[in-house]
């Protein structure tokens, strides 16, 4: 079992390792006591978890700087990783005063009165004081969340999983979806919706599919929708997301939009290129069912 043991001053990015370590495949647990590491290590299968993720901070009181001597004890069985992470004292007053939260030490023990910001930084120092130099110390003060988490993604050295591509359908008449990020129109193509044959049909049908890939204007949105998204997933990529979502609209979201999901999913699990090959692909028309579920997916 690997075991990545994050800590650090309150501020300083526990939670962007947290979840980057996440993304590549590690089981994370957040605030966990340091009295209880051993046993959820020992009660962890090394079958199903090789991969485990523990943060532990300040809040723990006295008890953190038991850490070092546990640390050298799963170390005689288990690769351990330490990760401790801190930041100048302005760098963390200053996201503390952007993100409105309180310090988490902020209380003292009896309720009756608090630290103020600059106490508690300095009190979480002195607690983390005896295990700030037992593994790999990053300062985030001049670091970004993207770069901490690519920072983090390169030493793991895991292949984190790839981009989630998902194409929707819809109909403008029933609003846009709030989750897509990029939306293709396809109002300007020719309505099967008014020939009285393919009325009652679908994207999902062979006669309306034959009527739109006879028109050129069809095929020609198609191949520019294909070759945008391909320009710029990378982008998306290097950006750090996971999810990307490709809203695909028509008048009814029944039959041109449908049709257009369904030939650009069809289009991308073809590509065997590395890029398309570690991205899991997905397709859903909410039109066509009301209550919107994935209804296909491809590689990943």
């Amino acid at each position: 079992m690997h075991i990545y043991i994050i800590s650090g001053t309150s501020g300083a990015g526990k939670s962007v390792v947290i979840r980057a370590l996440e993304d590549a495949g590690f089981n994370c647990i957040d605030n966990l006591p340091v009295n209880l590491l051993e046993n959820l290590i020992q009660g962890l299968d090394p079958t199903n978890n090789k991969l485990v993720a523990v943060a532990i901070d300040g809040r723990q009181g006295d008890s953190i700087q038991n850490l070092p001597f546990i640390i050298s004890k799963l170390k005689a069985s288990h690769e351990i990783t330490v990760l401790f992470l801190d930041a100048s004292t302005a760098t963390l007053m200053n996201r503390f005063s952007e993100t409105r939260r309180r310090h988490p030490l902020s209380i003292k023990a009896n309720n009756q009165s608090e630290y103020s910001l600059i106490e508690a930084i300095n009190l979480e120092r002195e607690l983390l004081s005896s295990i700030n130099n037992i593994g790999h110390h990053i300062d985030t003060t001049n670091l970004s969340s993207n770069t901490l988490r690519n920072w983090v993604k390169d030493l793991v050295q895991e292949k984190v999983q790839g981009l989630t591509l998902l194409f929707e359908s819809f109909g403008y008449k029933h609003g846009i979806p709030q989750d897509v990020d990029l939306i293709f129109d396809m109002r300007c193509i020719p309505n099967p919706y008014y020939e009285n044959s393919l009325r009652h049909l679908t994207g999902n049908d062979e006669p309306v599919k034959e009527f739109l890939n006879s028109n050129a204007e069809f095929k020609s949105l198609k191949n520019d929708i294909f070759d945008f998204i391909s320009r710029w997933i990378p982008k998306y990529q290097i950006d750090g997301r996971s999810y990307l979502t490709i809203g695909i609209g028509c008048t009814g979201g029944q039959h041109r939009s449908v049709a257009m999901v369904n030939g650009l999913h069809q289009e991308c699990l073809k590509i065997t290129n590395e890029m398309y090959q570690s991205m899991t692909i997905l397709k859903r028309h909410r039109e066509l069912n009301r209550h919107p579920q994935v209804v296909s997916q491809g590689h990943t």
